[in-house]
């Protein structure tokens, strides 16, 4: 399909539903180039730091996810919460748009990934078939480095310890792993794994993958697979690969998305179908046991999902809003409201997509893709939010859009 041609909807998303399978297969994975980060625009050309000091400073990245070539876009953040522009980054890739893709081009999250041990800022180029890794040094980016993602349309990033996983959305859709060295990502051979779709090379935003994530203690890696309306479960071998054939579970809700985990390890999906989360608990051999059903929020087309302490965030990109959730010490899931809006929309903060929590828990931050603005929020000790900055003037939704936001 041309992408002249695609006819696109802001307001609704609609969900086909398709069959998924697994197969086994194998990639080579190769470096396609390497660079620092001296071709950085404006004042950060060849600055460098400790890299003990690494993330010392507070930091807000924001992937452009630019077509022509993606940019990391970086924001100073007070002790308030205040954004501040602090320049701007090639990462030597390409963006991506999913066919269709209504206000979100990658279609997932964890497209932008900070490795706080690593200090590694990690980036996908989904136009490019290419993963980006920066060191962060405060708010500058050094050390940029290029690699191969193994398949079509990487469009989610997993990290644990010193292991990532790249999951790539386009044709079959695969896993690949890759180790965190101390100058950046080598590829693992041998941990490539078929997802089994049936997706074109850019794939169809409702057919393509959503989100992959490991458990709490890296002894899985899941993947949510939208259409299917599975969650696919790889048991992780003590060498840092895969089991060789996922265990395919069905997914409590219809449209299964995002993926976070509460503070005991469960595991929390969200379900854009019907805007709903579910609470797993996932067994050694990749078997999912149902915590808790679907809970329903109210609001329209809910997809991203954060933790901060007890509190769950969820970004309804419907109708633009936020809802807050509570866990309890059982595990259960409650809405912190009953209108199930966190924080109210406004015209600077619409098409609601990814979101970013600080390593502290005090700081939310929001990407709003129509408006091309990122909204941060103070949390409150009863899960509330109140808005604390509004960065505006980043890539809004159109031909495509950003996507990816990581917070030190």
């Amino acid at each position: 399909m041309s992408r002249h041609t695609r006819r696109r909807s802001k307001s609704q998303v609609r969900m086909t539903i398709a069959g998924a399978g697994l197969l086994a297969s194998a990639a080579v994975v190769t470096t396609v180039a390497i660079a620092s980060a001296g071709e950085v625009p404006h004042a950060y050309d060849g600055a460098t730091t400790k890299s003990a000091k690494a993330g010392a400073d507070h930091a807000v990245f924001v992937q452009g996810n630019e077509l022509a070539g993606n940019t990391i876009h970086v924001f100073k953040r007070d002790e308030g919460g205040k954004l501040t522009a602090a320049g701007a980054y090639l990462t030597g890739g390409k963006g991506g748009d999913q066919v269709d893709a209504p206000t979100d081009s990658l279609a997932s999250q964890g497209s932008l990934v900070y490795d706080r041990s690593s200090h590694l800022l990690l980036a996908v180029n989904a136009g490019s078939g290419t993963v980006t890794s920066f060191r962060v040094e405060g708010q500058k980016l050094t050390d940029r480095r290029v690699m191969r993602s193994g398949g079509d349309f990487p469009s989610s990033i997993a990290v644990s310890g010193n292991l990532a996983y790249v999951m790539n959305a386009g044709g079959a859709g695969n896993v690949q792993g890759f180790q965190i060295t101390a100058s950046g990502l080598e590829p693992l051979g041998g941990s490539y794994r078929s997802l089994g779709l049936k997706n074109g090379k850019v794939p169809l935003f409702s057919s393509s993958p959503g989100q992959i994530a490991f458990t709490p203690g890296g002894h899985e890696l899941v993947v949510t697979t939208k259409s299917a309306d599975t969650i696919e479960v790889f048991p992780m071998r003590r060498d840092g690969r895969p089991a060789h054939r996922a265990k395919v579970n069905n997914s409590a809700g219809g449209v299964p998305f995002a993926i976070t985990f509460d503070r005991a390890g469960r595991m929390l999906v969200a379900e854009a179908e019907k805007s709903t989360v579910s609470t797993y608990k996932v067994r050694a051999d990749g078997s999912l046991k149902v915590v808790q059903r679907p809970l329903a929020n109210g609001q329209n087309t809910l997809c991203w999902l954060e933790r901060a302490g007890d509190f769950i965030y969820g970004g309804n990109t419907g109708n633009s809003t936020v809802t807050g959730y509570r866990t309890d010490r059982h595990g259960r899931l409650a809405l912190t409201n009953k209108t199930g809006i966190a924080t109210p929309p406004s015209a600077m903060s619409q098409g609601v997509i990814d979101l970013a929590v600080t390593q502290d828990e005090k700081f939310l931050y929001v990407q709003n893709a129509t408006s091309g603005t990122i909204d941060g929020f103070r949390i409150g000790r009863n899960g509330s939010l109140t808005k604390v900055t509004t960065a505006t003037g980043l890539p809004p939704f159109a031909e495509s859009g950003m996507e990816g936001m990581a917070a030190v």
